[in-house]
C-alpha cells in the first residue's frame, strides 16, 4: 500500500453522484492556499474491454498503449473532467489510465512525475485498492440505495460518505485543512492527551521537552489539531498547558494512574468518540489512528495490539458507553486500564495486520536523544 497523505481522494457509491463537482469545490477552495495537482483515474479491468463507465466508448480506454498511460490537461474551456478541474484552479491536472492490474505501477509513475510531495486531489475509486491517502472521502445521490462494484470493494475505507442532492453537498469544508502538507477533516470526536504521569524514567516533564522549539505536547497537538473537534489534556497541573482552544482536565482523585485520567476527561468530552493516547508518543501514527477511530462502530472500546499480544491501550479509541465500567473499577480499587475494560465490547487491532509500525514511546533520555539525533539526520 501507497501511503500519499498529500492525496484526497474522492470516491462515488454509484453513477451521477457528483463526484467531479465535488472535486472542483475543493480545488476552487483550497487552490488560493496553495497550488492543488488534480489527477483523475480511468481503471481499464482488460485490455481489450470496452468503456469502465459502461457507455458508448470514447476510444480512450482502447488507445491504451502498455498497462498505464499519463496525459496532463492543458485546455481548460473543454467539458472533460480534466478540464473542469483545471478551470476550478488546479495548478496541474493529469488523467492516469490504467489496467486494474497495474495501478499501482501507474501511480508510481506519475508521482515520479509530480513529486512526493505535492497537494492533490484525486477522483478514482480503484485506486484506494493501491493508496492510502490522507483523505478519502466517497460521495453518494441522496436517493441512491445500491452502490456500483467499485465502491463496494473500498467504502469500509471512507473517513466520510458525503451525500448530494443535485445541487447541495452535506458538508461543511471548512471541517476540510491542510496541516503541514497532509490532508485533515475534522471529526465529530474528542483527542485526549494523557499528561499525568510523574516522567520517572525521563527525569524530568517529557511532556514538555523541546521537539523543533517546542514542547513534545504541543509537538502532537499540531499533529491532531485538523482531525478533531476538541482536544483535551489530562493532567493535574491545569497552569502548564495554556495552549489555545485545548482544554486541561485534572483528575478527581490523585495517585489512581492513567485509568482515572481517562474517567475524568471521558466525563468532560463533548463527544461520544474519543481517541486516547500518551504525551510521550512524538510522532503520530495517523495512518492508525484514523483506522482505529474507523472501526469503532458499535464497540466501546478499539485498542491496537502487538505481534507479542501486548496491548497499547494508551493509543485507543474510547467511547463514553465506557465509562461505567471504567468507573467500577476505580471504585472497586482496581486501577489497571485492561482490568477494567473486561466488561466492554472492545476491539483488537493487530498491528501486524495493518502494515503499523510498533508505537514508540519516548520513556528515558536516551530514547529521546535517539528519536532527536534521527530527527535531525532526515532534516540535514
Amino acid at each position: 500500500m501507497i501511503k500519499i497523505p498529500g492525496m484526497l481522494m474522492v470516491g462515488a457509491m454509484g453513477r451521477g453522484a457528483g463526484k467531479t463537482k465535488f472535486a472542483c469545490s475543493l480545488i476552487s477552495r483550497f487552490s488560493p492556499q496553495c497550488n492543488i495537482t488534480a489527477i483523475k483515474v480511468t481503471t481499464i479491468e482488460k485490455a481489450d474491454s470496452g468503456c469502465p463507465r459502461g457507455g458508448q466508448d470514447c476510444g480512450s480506454c482502447s488507445s491504451l498503449n502498455g498497462y498505464y498511460d499519463i496525459t496532463e490537461e492543458t485546455d481548460s474551456q473543454d467539458d472533460k473532467d480534466t478540464a473542469r478541474m483545471l478551470a476550478a484552479g488546479a495548478g496541474r491536472v493529469f488523467w492516469l489510465k490504467a489496467l486494474k492490474t497495474h495501478l499501482e505501477e501507474g501511480i508510481t509513475a506519475l508521482i515520479d512525475i509530480i513529486g512526493n510531495d505535492v497537494v492533490s486531489i484525486c477522483e478514482s475509486n480503484s485506486l484506494r485498492s493501491v493508496v492510502e491517502p490522507g483523505l478519502f472521502v466517497m460521495v453518494k445521490n441522496h436517493t441512491a440505495e445500491n452502490c456500483k462494484p467499485s465502491a463496494e470493494d473500498v467504502v469500509r475505507h471512507a473517513d466520510r460518505i458525503v451525500s448530494f442532492d443535485g445541487n447541495e453537498f452535506d458538508i461543511d469544508l471548512s471541517g476540510v485543512n491542510i496541516v503541514s502538507g497532509k490532508w485533515a477533516m475534522r471529526a465529530a470526536a474528542t483527542v485526549i492527551i494523557m499528561a499525568g504521569g510523574r516522567s520517572r524514567r525521563m527525569g524530568q516533564d517529557k511532556s514538555m521537552l523541546p521537539i523543533r522549539d517546542k514542547p513534545m505536547i504541543k509537538h502532537i497537538i499540531d499533529q491532531l489539531r485538523g482531525h478533531f473537534n476538541q482536544i483535551i489534556i489530562s493532567s493535574n497541573d491545569v497552569s502548564k498547558y495554556s495552549f489555545p482552544d485545548v482544554e486541561v482536565v485534572p483528575d478527581r482523585l490523585t495517585g489512581r494512574g492513567p485509568l482515572m485520567g481517562i474517567a475524568c476527561a471521558l466525563r468532560a468530552s463533548a463527544n461520544d468518540l474519543n481517541f486516547v493516547m500518551a504525551c510521550d508518543i512524538p510522532e503520530v501514527d495517523i495512518s492508525l489512528m484514523k483506522k482505529l477511530l474507523r472501526e469503532a462502530g458499535d464497540i466501546d472500546v478499539v485498542v491496537p495490539r502487538t505481534g507479542q499480544g501486548r496491548c497499547e491501550p494508551l493509543f485507543a479509541v474510547y467511547k463514553k458507553n465506557a465509562l461505567a465500567d471504567i468507573e467500577a473499577a476505580l471504585l472497586s480499587g482496581n486501577n489497571r486500564i485492561i482490568d477494567a475494560l473486561s466488561g466492554c465490547r472492545v476491539k483488537y487491532i493487530d498491528l501486524s495486520e495493518t502494515g503499523a509500525r510498533q508505537l514508540k514511546n519516548l520513556n528515558t533520555m536516551d530514547d529521546y536523544q535517539d528519536f532527536i539525533r534521527r530527527k535531525n539526520d532526515i532534516n540535514a
